[in-house]
């Protein structure tokens, strides 16, 4: 094998996990990814759960500042952390399986000798197959950690029991329907900017962290900005069972419509935007951190 023929082996091999890589080398590197995404931005997350669910209390209030002085004032900066290990606990396995499954889709939708070309629908559709899996899985993990987000009197295995006694089963997956319609598409536009702007920005497809961040926080930003909306909806759902929430037809909302009517009747259509800014500033690193480290994890793991 001469020089060049080198060189495109290795530029195939790096673009996706290579066929003979073991099962837990991807399940290790999507879990990396995951922990690390989730974890370093949870505090930005937070924030833009309560400033959804604002409204959702006659005597809460909403806006990005006001939220930042009531939480530190009141219930100290650690208040923000609140429910992190749910969100960790889950966010492991789920991100595991979320890119496990995309580099097993790509590879059996796209050929080998077309690796390096642009393939963006057979991308989107790999990463919306991975979506599917890995939510069914990071639902109600999601579903505590946004309870917890509200009260942060309790714990998690507390909320747990909470919503399983009171609620049933149901109610952790209540938001999985809006869930996926908001991350179906998610991640379609996270997978296909993603790789369209590596496929721009890194057209010799070696490995550049500071390119895949790049290429991560533009593909984050995008996504985010474009499903707020159902992210709104999806709160609600979650939230609904707080004893936080003293809103009547917030209370019943329990189906995507009953949510939709809820935030259109108290809000307005502004209601559906609520939480865009902190949306936007947790997606940018967040994705940015998830390609980033996804992309270091398949670096070493290959070398190794």
């Amino acid at each position: 094998m001469n020089t060049s023929e080198l060189s495109i082996a290795e530029e195939i091999d790096y673009e996706a996990l290579p066929s003979h890589a073991p099962l837990h080398s991807q399940l290790l590197a999507g879990a990396f990814a995951g922990i690390m995404e989730h974890s370093l931005m949870f505090p930005i997350d937070a924030l833009k759960t309560r400033v959804q669910a604002a409204g959702l209390n006659k005597a809460a209030s909403s806006g990005m500042i006001s939220q930042i002085s009531k939480i530190s004032t009141m219930e100290g900066s650690m208040a923000l952390w609140r429910g992190v290990q749910s969100v960790i606990l889950g966010a492991g396995p789920a991100h595991a399986v979320y890119f496990g499954t995309y580099e097993f889709c790509k590879a059996r939708l796209i050929s080998p000798e077309d690796m390096q070309t642009h393939q963006p629908m057979k991308t989107a559709l790999s990463g919306t197959i991975a979506t599917i899996a890995a939510d069914a899985l990071m639902n109600p993990f999601d579903t505590v950690k946004q309870r917890l987000q509200l009260d942060t009197n309790l714990r998690v295995w507390n909320v747990t029991k909470q919503i399983y006694q009171n609620e049933g089963f149901a109610a952790f997956y209540y938001s999985y329907p809006t869930t996926l319609a908001m991350n179906i598409p998610f991640a379609a536009f996270n997978f296909m900017i993603y790789e369209s702007a590596s496929k721009f920005f890194n057209p010799q497809n070696s490995y550049n962290p500071l390119i895949h961040c790049l290429c991560g926080g533009i593909s984050g930003a995008t996504c985010a900005a474009l499903t707020t909306p159902l992210d709104c909806i999806k709160t609600v759902l979650q939230v609904r069972g707080s004893e936080t929430v003293s809103i009547e037809i917030m209370k019943d909302a329990n189906t995507f419509g009953r949510a939709s009517r809820a935030i259109l009747e108290v809000h307005g259509w502004k209601g559906f935007w609520r939480g865009l800014k902190p949306r936007i500033v947790a997606n940018i690193p967040a994705t940015a951190i998830s390609w980033t480290a996804y992309e270091c994890a398949k670096h070493f793991l290959m070398n190794n």
